[in-house]
């Protein structure tokens, strides 16, 4: 009888420090994000043209993204701890251009920017209603389809990998990211710069604003 009292004071002891853990990790992540939202909107959904959404996006995506702002500096210590955390094996993290995140990524550790990542990752996109050229958000799908899809299937909904989300971006943010690309301020995956190269030589420059106008026609 001692002994079955004493498994059971045990049990729930194990059970409540389980529970502590986990609402004390809880609280972590949320204090964490609410550093985001004050730019990034509430549960990482954007109302500012300039800034994108997180909701819904790939942790590997996002992961890649903080990496790379936290070390925009020094690519070999970025490379370094890639390489050396199994929950970061799957992640390209590519060079980019910033404002201010690079200074406020340098201030998280890298267990801290997991636990960011998983939490917009799990949050329900909302896409803002946009102004936007409907002729060219005809021809935008068009173009979507045949250089974009392959990566950024589902209309550029699916967050899938390192593969960002496009479906509903603010087009501003859309189109200085674009900016950047092609000025070389943020550097881009092989495949990436192979379908825009073949697009732009095909479909000239207003093809970027097309495909801006069709990504920010989609709300659902």
């Amino acid at each position: 009888m001692q002994i079955t009292i004493r498994l059971t004071a045990l049990l729930l002891l194990g059970l409540l420090q389980i529970n502590y853990v986990m609402a004390d990790q809880d609280a972590a992540t949320n204090m964490l994000a609410d550093t985001c939202v004050a730019c990034h909107g509430k549960d990482g959904n954007s109302v500012g043209p300039a800034i994108p959404s997180l909701a819904g996006m790939s942790p590997n995506y996002l992961m890649g993204a903080m990496l790379a702002y936290k070390y925009d500096d020094d690519e070999d210590k970025l490379d370094s701890v890639i390489e050396s955390d199994t929950d970061f094996e799957d992640i390209e993290a590519f060079p980019r251009y910033s404002t201010i995140m690079g200074r406020l990524a340098k201030g998280y550790t890298e267990e801290e920017i997991k636990l960011i990542a998983h939490y917009f990752s799990s949050e329900t996109p909302v896409r803002p209603t946009q102004a936007f050229d409907s002729t060219n958000a005809a021809q935008g799908k068009k173009l979507h389809d045949k250089y974009c899809e392959k990566c950024h299937e589902d209309e550029g909904r699916l967050a899938d990998d390192d593969t960002g989300v496009l479906a509903g971006q603010w087009k501003p943010f859309f189109l200085y990211s674009m900016s950047d690309f092609k000025q070389g301020h943020r550097a881009m995956p092989k495949k990436m710069k192979k379908k825009l190269d073949e697009m732009a030589e095909t479909d000239g420059p207003e093809a970027i604003e097309k495909l801006a106008d069709y990504y920010s026609s989609i709300t659902e």
